[in-house]
């Protein structure tokens, strides 16, 4: 990549959208950014995590769930730890530590180059706005953003994948799609779009070296 343009030698199948997971792949939201300070105790935090606010609870909230209605259902069910639940909406920007440089600086690379930037992301819709308050880049960077929470649908339902395609008119052979997590790249895989599971800023330039070769 670097200041020279990425085109594929194949006019045919030549990519102009790049699709963009956001959390661990753009911005570093982690619980743990907010709990090490709610819960010090490290095996404390862990088990509040796992058994209290757990991945599958937040996934709810991803899918559509009132995160409002579902804290305060959540407190009430674990009254001995309503302070620690409560955080997680009254404290939620705590949880998003802030852009992932080496991430974001590709991604306004191939923006300058001409390409389409698109997103994909599971967010409750009631945290996107704050994330979009707190980094402004999200609100500016993408020609096009689909938020689960808002859609009611999250990856790695083929549902979700589905309406972006549809909206934004895209074809699933001349775009990449970049996430995280295996199960979510592997719906796009299914659905035709090259994708990549991202571990690091490093790691995905080198793929779309190979993707996007000149």
């Amino acid at each position: 990549m670097g200041a020279r343009r990425i085109r594929t030698i194949d006019a045919v199948t030549a990519i102009d959208t790049v699709i963009f997971d956001l959390g661990a792949v753009l911005i570093d939201w982690d619980p743990n950014h907010l709990y090490r300070d709610v819960i010090p105790d490290r095996a404390e935090r862990d088990w509040f995590l796992a058994k209290i606010c757990t991945h599958d609870w937040n996934y709810s909230l991803d899918a559509g769930r009132s995160v409002p209605e579902a804290v305060a259902e959540l407190a009430a069910q674990h009254p001995d730890h309503q302070r620690e639940i409560r955080a997680w909406w009254d404290r939620w920007p705590d949880m998003l530590a802030g852009p992932i440089d080496g991430t974001v600086d590709i991604a306004h690379r191939l923006r300058s180059d001409g390409y389409r930037l698109l997103a994909l992301t599971n967010f409750a819709a009631e945290t996107w706005p704050r994330a979009v308050e707190k980094l402004p880049f999200l609100g500016t960077m993408f020609d096009g953003v689909v938020v689960s929470g808002i859609e009611k649908v999250a990856k790695p339902d083929p549902a979700i994948y589905h309406l972006l395609l549809d909206r934004y008119d895209v074809d699933p052979a001349t775009a990449v799609f970049i996430d995280d997590r295996a199960d979510n790249v592997a719906t796009a895989e299914a659905l035709g779009i090259r994708s990549h599971v991202f571990v690091s800023p490093g790691g995905l330039e080198e793929w779309l070296r190979e993707v996007l070769a000149e």
